[in-house]
């Protein structure tokens, strides 16, 4: 048992969730991620048997991200189990699980009794194993299943963004797992699927953004598992990363309900010296929140947001949204979405440094770790819950209800996430309003924007955009959503993504093209790209003057003229030497020129003849 206890502690030292141990706290929450065995033998397709060690985040399929097309990600059942002991701190104490996710769904025992389960392949939940663990040790067993036909057990409906149009299957545990240790008076979690807890809301409000001033509230809901009520404040210490004190305040004592019941306990001050959060600026505080020996504390950062006038203003000032749809997996080649904190961090500001302000994350909800990251990189986020691209009715409507709940209680103190999108496409006006009232319900003073990807002419969406083209909105704020976007390019990999390349020994992406697509290849020959600046007009007919051409962008309604027509296949060579905007040139000097459809240097002059 001491060996076991000395990893644990190793694991609290690590910890980097949004809530953090403390010294000298009664609430304790150690990294459970270290020390699992996968167990294949009941994979139907074989793939994999046997058992493997590994630290999570870990999708068993993870080696297959970008070696596969979605559709053939392998999935089906699979075992991970974990042998672990409390610490001596832990006896008569609450005891509980945090997984960050799973896919799709799990089963999860304790010493082989059940202590739940979770199916929606997207939010994260909690486990009360309290009356499951004893002292020495403990077995936690979870039962993994991503099969694509998956079903509800209560409903034997579908998930509508079990989907592989957009929806990489990565199954397993392929999210974080942390163990909390909660005293008899505690501050709950914000873990509503099976514990039912909301946790600790952070807000600010009376906002005075040029004098660096607002007032920050705090509400946290206490759970008082002893058996007589018990009167206690809530406290409050604000610090910056540091360390460095902000602001101190508490409420006044509020009697707690005794036997397990539950009492929200509320602070707030004005604080000055404030450094507001921005996109590319993520400031962020520590906010602690003590009640009794329980302490907390919440990683957030302040910030004003309204919505008016068809225009969205941040901190005062207006800002044009546009950015990125991103793959909610986000992930790399050959480990799919489980990677470390700092490559979540390296490819969102990736986004930042490229001018965009926003990160629309497709269909499903982010995990918490990229949230976490876009905070710190300072990237707006649209944070959806759960759906595909159409409306849904009956279960499939609820089960969308259910996860844009978890969702806004589990991540309503993170400042980057500004928008809530309820559907990727258009969804009724009752299913708005349904929508509207869970935001009302659990982030009333958050700051964000419910709506969906079109509904610009319906009243109750309180944001809206377009694809592809631009819009204008005259009541609400616009995106330019997915502005530049190639949909040819999802369906193949080009020639820089080895080995499914030209070059290369597998062309698997031609597999994957469309009719047109394949058609528009052929013609190409296989190889041809074409080049920034250039456009490529398939004419069947022969004998066609130039000049009788035209093409026509979409965007601006500007017709350009074609200057030249060769055949494909046949080698063209232009001799002439252009400026990089586009002039010709007689008599190149020394610099930069196109020539031959190409950038070069020329380092002598040169006079044609």
């Amino acid at each position: 048992m001491k060996k076991t206890y000395k990893i644990l502690l190793a694991g609290l030292l690590l910890v980097t969730c949004q809530m953090l141990p403390v010294t000298g706290s009664a609430h304790e929450v150690y990294n459970f991620n270290s020390d699992w065995v996968i167990d294949y033998k009941d994979l139907a397709s074989g793939i994999k048997s046997g058992t493997e060690r590994v630290t999570l985040p870990h999708a068993w399929n993870e080696d297959e991200a970008f070696c596969v097309y979605i559709s053939d990600q392998s999935d089906g059942i699979v075992w991970y189990r974990k042998t672990f002991s409390l610490p001596e701190s832990a006896k008569g104490q609450r005891v509980v699980l945090e997984f960050e996710g799973c896919r799709m769904a799990a089963d999860v025992l304790v010493n082989g009794r059940s202590a739940g389960y979770s199916e929606n392949g997207v939010m994260a939940f909690g486990l009360d194993i309290t009356a499951l663990v004893k002292e020495g040790e403990n077995l936690i067993e979870v039962k993994t299943d991503n099969s694509w036909t998956y079903r509800r057990r209560q409903t034997n409906s579908k998930l509508q963004w079990n989907s592989t149009n957009f929806f990489a299957n990565y199954g397993g545990l392929n999210k974080n797992v942390w163990l909390h240790v909660l005293p008899k008076v505690h501050q709950t979690l914000p873990l509503y699927s099976n514990l039912g807890t909301t946790g600790v809301y952070i807000y600010a409000k009376d906002f005075d953004i040029a004098g660096h001033t607002a007032t920050i509230c705090v509400e946290s809901e206490v759970q008082n598992d002893l058996t007589v009520s018990q009167d206690e404040p809530l406290k409050v210490i604000i610090t910056e990363y540091d360390g460095q004190e902000v602001a101190r305040f508490e409420s006044a004592p509020a009697s707690l309900k005794a036997s397990g019941g539950r009492t929200v306990l509320k602070a707030e001050k004005q604080v000055g010296g404030l450094h507001f959060w921005s996109w590319g600026y993520g400031y962020l505080y520590k906010v602690k929140t003590i009640v009794g020996e329980d302490t907390v504390v919440t990683t957030t950062g302040f910030r004003k947001t309204e919505f008016k006038n068809g225009m969205f203003y941040l901190n005062d000032r207006v800002l044009q949204v546009h950015g990125y749809a991103q793959r909610t997996t986000n992930e790399w080649p050959g480990v799919g979405q489980c990677v470390p904190a700092w490559v979540s961090d390296y490819s969102n500001d990736l986004v930042v440094k490229s001018g965009g302000n926003l990160v629309r994350w497709m269909h499903v909800c982010p995990w918490v770790q990229d949230v976490q990251s876009c905070d710190r990189v300072g990237l707006i986020q649209a944070m959806p819950a759960g759906d595909a691209e159409a409306d849904a009715s009956g279960q499939q409507w609820t089960d969308r209800k259910e996860v844009m709940r978890d969702a806004i209680i589990y991540l309503r103190n993170y400042p980057s996430i500004i928008f809530y999108e309820c559907g990727n496409a258009d969804i009724s006006v009752e299913h708005m309003k349904e929508m509207l009232a869970i935001r009302e319900r659990y982030d009333p003073n958050g700051g964000r924007a419910m709506g969906s990807r079109g509904m610009l002419d319906v009243a109750e969406a309180e944001y809206g955009g377009e694809m592809l083209y631009i819009n204008k909105s005259q009541n609400k704020p616009m995106w330019m959503m997915e502005y530049c976007r190639d949909e040819g390019v999802r369906g193949y990999w080009n020639s820089w993504s080895a080995p499914y390349h030209q070059e290369g020994n597998d062309q698997v992406f031609y597999n994957y093209l469309t009719d047109a697509e394949r058609q528009q290849y052929n013609r190409m020959g296989g190889t041809q790209t074409v080049q920034v600046g250039e456009a490529y007009l398939h004419v069947v007919q022969e004998g066609v003057a130039p000049e009788s051409l035209m093409m026509v962008f979409d965007d601006d309604d500007v017709q350009t003229k074609v200057s030249e027509v060769f055949r494909l296949g046949v080698e063209h060579h232009d001799k002439g030497y252009y400026t990089i905007d586009g002039k010709t040139v007689d008599s190149p000097g020394k610099g930069l020129y196109i020539h031959n459809g190409k950038k070069m240097v020329r380092t002598v002059s040169y006079r044609r003849n």
